[in-house]
């Protein structure tokens, strides 16, 4: 069964780190791009970070460029989202989905096709 697998979520003073990790089962990651989501109630769905296994290049969304790190592991078929510097704007839902198609942005949810169940992230004092 083809499927993604969010943990490291939790409850984190502003200021403070996580790291988050996406698990993939029934396919290798090697040359998938996967990319990190979230989303806040009442928000739309918005991209994070994606790492490309094909080009090795990684993408960020102004918002958390400088202080999100993406990378992966894909001799364990992995996927981290290094998180520092959290805000608690940063209170979210995080999803890890895999692309299945191009499209103009890296961040358009429908060239994903696999999603996991996400892990929820809090920041607060």
């Amino acid at each position: 069964q083809v499927q993604l697998v969010e943990s490291g979520g939790g409850l984190v003073q502003p200021g403070g780190s996580l790291k988050l990790s996406c698990a993939a089962s029934g396919f290798t990651t090697d040359y998938w791009t996967i990319a990190w989501f979230r989303q806040a109630p009442g928000k739309e769905r918005e991209g994070v970070a994606a790492s490309s296994g094909a080009t090795s290049q990684t993408f960020y969304s102004d918002s958390v460029s400088g202080r999100f790190t993406i990378s992966r592991d894909d001799a364990k078929n992995t996927v981290y989202l290094l998180m520092t510097g959290l805000k608690p704007e940063d209170t979210a839902l995080y999803y890890c989905a895999r692309r299945i198609r191009h499209a103009t942005t890296w961040y358009d949810t429908m060239a994903y096709d696999i999603w996991g169940q996400g892990t929820q992230v809090t920041v607060s004092s």
